[in-house]
């Protein structure tokens, strides 16, 4: 069948998280023994009361078609979690739930974005916002931030690339897959160029803004500059926090112009999100975060048990994340050197093939934007964790020198 494909299908790629965590589960499920350190999802359970709470709607018969926007309560209820833990205020009409944080994005670039228009990516990245920006017809800027400067945007990096195509900036804290976290300095300084260039939309990511390692609270850019709220859209979702991926509910908080716009693109695809999705996040967003301290600890013991057994291991250099599920590991000391088996690693692609088949899956640093590096997560059982530092460091200790 000579089936033709879009030209617009034809600029993105499956999601590289994706491929590699079916390639890790193709494995498992052949008897190999691999430690999936792939994924962003909780090992946790969706808190009880949450579970309960959707129980409840269901007998009530809340399992009929949603609005668009979202159901109302839920709106409220996101209104109340900006007031109460981001100190911030929206009206009602600037807030749109969506099925997961990913389709908030896709959206907001489907409403504001003509072909040719840029989008500024500071690079690594979440694989997901480029592919959105060039599906809706946009044209992806990207800004290299790499480990010198702790993988994060730069106010002078920031003004040299704004040009006049310029559309909107993402800006993603803690960062996936860098665990990179913005002081406020370093926000005010971005606040500052961005006051000089008022045509320039912001996307502020903080799905994961409670997993932090330093004791703060959540921090966004609109809490050292409020005066450009007016100019960002905040997208948010329970998938992190509350340990509900499946759940696909996310919301964004913006200009009421925009959230209009995006409920318009939306009508048009999945309409509204989920009626039992949103009474699960109904109860999360109400129901608070006292479960949340034990979870974080968990993630901080993790990422110290992996960092400590990554650091001293020749030829890898650890990026120590300040927040987020995930460690980024640069790997441009092992390129050049043989497998056991006589393969050169040239790069990042094949430093990860071969901790795969030495039982830990990871993802390539270039998925990201950014090689020669790595990325694996934290999101799994702690035993996992520690096993697959010391699998890593075996499987360095292998490899022979380039000749």
């Amino acid at each position: 069948m000579n089936l033709r494909l879009s030209r617009r299908v034809q600029r993105v790629s499956l999601s590289a998280n994706a491929a590699a965590k079916s390639r890790a589960t193709e494995l498992r499920e052949a008897g190999r023994d691999i430690l999936d350190l792939t994924t962003g999802e909780p090992d946790f359970d969706t808190p009880e009361h949450i579970k309960q709470a959707v129980y409840a709607a269901i007998a009530a018969g809340a399992t009929k078609y949603t609005p668009t926007p979202g159901v109302k309560a839920l709106r409220l209820a996101v209104q109340r979690k900006l007031q109460r833990e981001n100190r911030l205020d929206y009206p009602l009409a600037d807030i749109v739930i969506a099925n997961g944080a990913k389709q908030i994005i896709f959206n907001a670039f489907a409403a504001t974005l003509d072909d040719g228009d840029e989008v500024l990516v500071p690079t690594p990245y979440w694989p997901s916002f480029p592919d959105s920006v060039r599906f809706n017809g946009g044209e992806p800027v990207f800004i290299a931030c790499g480990l010198e400067q702790g993988c994060k945007l730069s106010a002078e990096q920031l003004q040299q690339h704004i040009g006049e195509r310029t559309r909107w900036l993402i800006l993603n804290g803690p960062g996936n897959p860098s665990g990179a976290v913005y002081s406020v300095a370093e926000l005010q300084a971005i606040a500052a160029v961005l006051r000089r260039h008022p045509q320039v939309l912001i996307l502020l990511d903080e799905l994961y803004e409670h997993i932090r390692f330093d004791g703060q609270p959540a921090q966004s850019l609109l809490n050292v500059a409020p005066d450009l709220q007016a100019r960002c859209l905040l997208v948010g979702g329970v998938s992190k926090t509350y340990a509900m991926t499946g759940w696909r509910i996310g919301f964004g908080a913006g200009p009421q112009v925009l959230t209009e716009a995006m409920a318009v693109v939306q009508s048009q695809s999945t309409s509204g999100a989920s009626s039992v999705g949103q009474a699960a996040a109904l109860a999360a967003f109400d129901g608070g975060l006292d479960f949340l301290p034990e979870q974080v600890a968990a993630y901080h013991w993790r990422r110290d048990l992996l960092v400590n057994a990554l650091r001293d291991i020749d030829g890898l250099e650890v990026l120590e994340p300040q927040g987020g599920f995930f460690v980024f590991v640069r790997c441009a000391g092992l390129l050049g050197r043989y497998r056991p088996d006589g393969v050169r690693l040239n790069n990042d692609a094949d430093v990860v093939a071969y901790l795969l088949d030495e039982g830990v899956a990871a993802v390539a640093g270039s998925a990201y934007g950014l090689s020669p590096w790595f990325r694996l997560s934290i999101a799994t059982g702690t035993d996992n964790v520690a096993e697959a530092g010391r699998r890593i460091a075996h499987a360095c200790r292998q490899l022979r020198g380039a000749t």
